[in-house]
């Protein structure tokens, strides 16, 4: 999140906690600020996927996809979207304990 982001964001917290913006404006802040989603080329998933030494068919397990579209997104016929680009954010940065 940018310095710019993370500002408004921590005003927005300030102001909810002292009554000033309401349940729904601040889930609307929430979701203003949060971070963009990364986009996975073939290369990034075939690396994580490597990372945990997993092979396409256990690591799509769990993922929760197909083995077919652990295939797809490695040779870049589609990328990873929405929960299962989230998973993969999470598995790079903390290892596949974290979802397993």
């Amino acid at each position: 999140m940018s310095k710019v982001l993370e500002n408004i964001h921590e005003n927005a917290r300030g102001l909810f906690k002292s009554g000033v913006i309401d349940d729904i404006t601040m889930r609307e802040f929430d979701v203003l600020c949060l971070p963009p989603s990364k986009i996975y080329s073939p290369e990034d998933v075939r690396r994580i996927r490597a990372s945990t030494r997993m092979s396409q068919t256990v690591f799509a397990a769990h993922l929760g996809v197909a083995p077919s579209t652990v295939r797809q997104w490695e040779q870049g016929a589609k990328r990873p979207r929405g929960p299962s680009a989230k998973l993969l954010d999470i598995i790079e940065r903390k290892g596949i304990g974290a979802i397993a």
